[in-house]
């Protein structure tokens, strides 16, 4: 099969594309062919080195969709089946997704019931299943005043993408570090748009929700435009700061603020199964930012990694159709 194997971390030149064995099933494992997978910034810092318990060389990836091509469980996996499957170890502790093929444990691999098109189920997993998580946690009214902190991300676009098709009305506010990018985010479902320079949002305005995609690094900004009773919901951290420091509690969270999250981490088979029939429920309008093909991902990752990303750059391996 064909595959992106890393021999050693570095720029996006180290993606290359080879032949390689397909994987041979093993007891409790089961092989997907692969038909389209998106691209994701933890995937970027392990290819540059900044997962330091990944060992190389290693094929990247940790997401997929696509069908069961050999199975070790008939019942739950049958041949044929469609399938996601999202974080745990793959592309880490094992081989990945970006390959034609790829073999998973059983209980990483989630069936889904659904007539979505294959450009459409690459866009979703990894990023829509996170920004509905976020929508869940914030606990979302119709009267709400919603801010979204690092707006221009694939789970920023996600989530007004969800947000909208359920509550048009709804009030939503972006932050972006530049302007330059404020039309396409009212053309994905922004009512406005707001500077954030230097981790400090250039606004007076208060918000009954915030979702907070930069992380520990503007939690305590955020936390200062959340009205009393409001939830920041902190599930992203395109700060680059993983931990937040000198926060005393009752100070912060004075005027009986919550500070929740959104971990992607924990997958349910019933929820991803919601957030699919959620998405053809409320006809949302879920499409990548680029298609790519699999010998173009080193382009996928340069684009990524640009100021001019926006929104979800998938890799598509099959044909447009389930």
């Amino acid at each position: 099969m064909k595959a992106i194997v890393v021999e050693a971390p570095g720029d996006t030149s180290v993606l290359q594309v080879k032949d390689v064995p397909k994987p041979e099933v093993k007891s409790g494992w089961s092989l997907i062919k692969v038909k389209g997978f998106g691209i994701n910034r933890s995937e970027i810092f392990t290819r540059q080195g900044l997962s330091p318990s990944v060992r190389f060389p290693r094929i990247l990836g940790i997401e997929c969709v696509g069908v069961i091509e050999e199975t070790t469980d008939d019942s739950r996996l049958p041949l044929g089946q469609t399938v996601v499957s999202i974080m745990g170890e793959m592309g880490r502790d094992f081989d990945g997704s970006y390959a034609e093929y790829v073999l998973l444990p059983n209980s990483q691999i989630y069936p889904i019931k659904t007539h979505l098109a294959w450009s459409t189920l690459a866009t979703i997993p990894e990023t829509y299943y996170t920004a509905y998580l976020a929508l869940l946690s914030l606990q979302l009214k119709p009267t709400d005043q919603i801010l979204v902190r690092g707006a221009t991300s694939g789970v920023g676009v996600a989530f007004a993408q969800l947000l909208k098709a359920q509550f048009p009305a709804s009030h939503l506010t972006g932050s972006s570090r530049s302007l330059k990018k404020a039309e396409q985010l009212r053309l994905a479902g922004f009512d406005e748009v707001i500077l954030d320079l230097e981790g400090v949002l250039q606004t007076e305005d208060h918000f009954d929700k915030v979702l907070e995609l930069i992380g520990p690094k503007t939690i305590k900004n955020s936390l200062k435009h959340t009205r009393d009773y409001g939830i920041v919901c902190s599930t992203g951290q395109l700060g680059g700061q993983w931990y937040l420091e000198d926060f005393d509690p009752i100070m912060e969270l004075q005027g009986n603020r919550y500070l929740t999250t959104a971990y992607s981490g924990r997958v349910s088979q019933e929820t991803l199964q919601e957030l699919f029939d959620y998405i053809e429920s409320y006809q949302v309008s879920v499409k990548p930012e680029a298609i790519y093909r699999l010998e173009e991902i080193a382009k996928a990752h340069a684009r990524m990694e640009s100021s001019h990303s926006f929104g979800k750059n998938i890799v598509l391996l099959e044909d447009d159709d389930v």
